[in-house]
């Protein structure tokens, strides 16, 4: 009965509110103009009369499942959909055996599959030669990252087209329609109704879900934002901590660190732990960043990111995510280096090159008569016992040039590293040059 209805466009009068105002046309898609709009990618396939396959990424409730149906309805096309969470083997064979013999017919068909990224790799590489063939034009529907999820096989054959989560504006024009579908408007102050698209995180589908609960309830009293907040529950913040929101937030956090703003690190570090991420993973990503992004620059952050781990152990929620909140303004406000981080990476290298090298005999260990006899400490210069405090002597394996891994740039504690450095460079280079005469 429910295909009856979406054949004939017309919603049953029990339909959800979002499914009533469902958009006719692609015209009326909200938030998607730079793929809809005039010169998008997708009203280029349209306008060409012929449609490519497609994947359509992005989150929930912007329209990828109204997209494909309309795009089948301006092209002409026999629209089929299966879903990968309901479907199987069998559901594939059987849509692929009708598309076929549409296609004998003259009748060409867009096969919509939602949450294609839940079939596995074998299944994907089903839809290969129905593709290839043209017995079905794919448009495909994911809100995960089609990079990690589809096989390259399919994603070779597609455009991969990103939607937009939907902005203020986008979603406040859903709210005008609704209002006009309801012909009343909703009992909201305008700061509940700007509250209210804040809460919907970009999502149509939500936002008209809850403005549905909201026309049930009388038209006085006039909702404020303390009142909405009490008639409808908050959801979670859209965040899955196996996924790509994941990786794409602590990539966030890290570069707003290294960055040197401790407010945008502050957003993501609350946006983070507000979708459930486990703090201790932030800890270990806090005192990553001390010595990757600050090193010697700042030689406390160190002290400071595992003193903040130590602080939420001891506390724990909510309490103990203020230390991690203040190790990452530390980290953020501390001059940056990294000095460090480069210098080890050039010395990993070096050593992958250069083998298994001796020491130099005056530097090895001599536990033994033998040892010593084979010249094994001879001519070590104890570096405090010197007038200077330094030998200059050679550290490096005979075999190997010196080389200069560790090159500060003299921001915060470095300055004086770098001095000393300097300073030390030309004691050495005399002390070779009196011993080469």
């Amino acid at each position: 009965m429910s295909d009856l209805f979406e054949a004939s466009g017309i919603h049953p009068p029990d339909a959800p509110l979002a499914d009533r105002l469902r958009p006719a046309t692609l015209d009326e898609v909200v938030g998607q103009d730079h793929l809809l709009g005039e010169g998008g990618p997708i009203r280029r396939m349209i306008e060409a009369g012929r449609l490519g396959s497609m994947i359509l990424w992005g989150p929930p409730g912007t329209g990828k499942t109204t997209i494909a149906r309309l795009l089948a309805k301006a092209a002409g096309y026999q629209y089929q959909q299966i879903s990968a969470v309901f479907s199987g083997v069998a559901d594939l064979k059987k849509a692929f055996e009708q598309a076929r013999m549409r296609r004998a017919a003259g009748q060409s068909t867009l096969l919509f599959v939602d949450e294609i990224h839940r079939f596995n790799r074998a299944q994907q590489d089903g839809f290969l030669p129905f593709v290839e063939e043209g017995v079905v034009t794919l448009v495909g529907a994911t809100t995960e990252n089609p990079s990690f999820e589809l096989n390259g096989a399919l994603l070779s054959r597609s455009q991969v087209f990103v939607l937009k989560r939907l902005d203020d504006a986008a979603l406040d024009q859903l709210l005008s329609r609704a209002e006009a579908h309801e012909d009343r408007p909703l009992p909201l102050t305008p700061e509940a109704r700007h509250a209210l698209t804040a809460l919907a995180d970009g999502d149509g589908r939500y936002l008209l879900t809850m403005a549905e609960t909201l026309f049930a309830l009388p038209p006085e009293p006039v909702l404020d934002v303390q009142a909405l907040a009490g008639t409808l529950q908050r959801r979670a913040p859209a965040y899955d901590k196996s996924r790509e929101e994941h990786y794409n937030l602590i990539s966030a956090l890290h570069k707003s660190v290294r960055g040197s703003d401790p407010d945008a690190a502050l957003y993501w570090l609350a946006r983070m732990l507000n979708g459930g991420e486990d703090p201790l993973y932030l800890a270990r990503r806090i005192v990553r960043m001390a010595v990757e992004d600050i090193g010697e620059a700042d030689p406390l952050s160190i002290l400071v990111a595992n003193a903040a781990k130590e602080t939420y152990d001891f506390l724990g929620s909510p309490e103990g995510e203020l230390a991690l909140a203040q190790a990452v303004v530390h980290l953020s406000t501390a001059p940056k280096s990294v000095g460090v981080y480069e210098a080890y990476k050039a010395a990993k290298r070096a050593a992958a090159e250069t083998g298994s090298l001796m020491p130099p005999a005056h530097i090895r260990n001599a536990p033994t008569k033998l040892m010593k006899s084979l010249g094994y400490g001879k001519g070590y210069q104890y570096d405090p016992d010197t007038e200077t405090g330094f030998s200059g002597a050679n550290y490096f394996p005979d075999e190997m040039e010196r080389r200069t891994f560790y090159k500060p740039k003299g921001e915060g504690h470095e300055a004086k590293i770098k001095e000393r450095l300097e300073h030390w460079a030309a004691m050495r280079a005399e002390i070779q040059a009196t011993k080469g005469e």
